[in-house]
């Protein structure tokens, strides 16, 4: 089951615009503390470097994504998860606007 909605959340006006607008999010707070970011990737095959571990959830669309130093393309669809390591990196190809949330570890 995807989420579809997030509660009592501060909300950063200004979006994160990466790779020329093929993606863009913004970066949410819970009451606790936790920060996630909501955001769509448009039809791009992309590069994405991660700080600190990272769930990618995917709330719509689809996307096939392949971490690093996996040879394997896999497939995430609405309601599914992927787990990135921190200071790591996963590629990410999409045919039609992936909406996710992700969740920083």
């Amino acid at each position: 089951m995807s989420t579809e909605k997030i509660d009592n959340v501060c909300v950063t006006a200004k979006a994160n615009v990466y790779f020329d607008g093929k993606c863009v999010s913004h970066n949410i707070t819970l009451p606790d503390g936790t920060r996630k970011s909501v955001g769509v990737v448009l039809p791009s095959s992309l590069t994405f470097n991660t700080g600190a571990p990272e769930i990618m959830e995917c709330v719509g669309g689809a996307c096939e994504y392949k971490l690093a130093g996996s040879p394997q393309w896999l497939r995430s669809e609405p309601g599914q998860t992927f787990s990135v390591p921190g200071q790591s990196s996963f590629e990410i190809r999409v045919e039609q606007a992936y909406h996710y949330i992700c969740h920083f570890g």
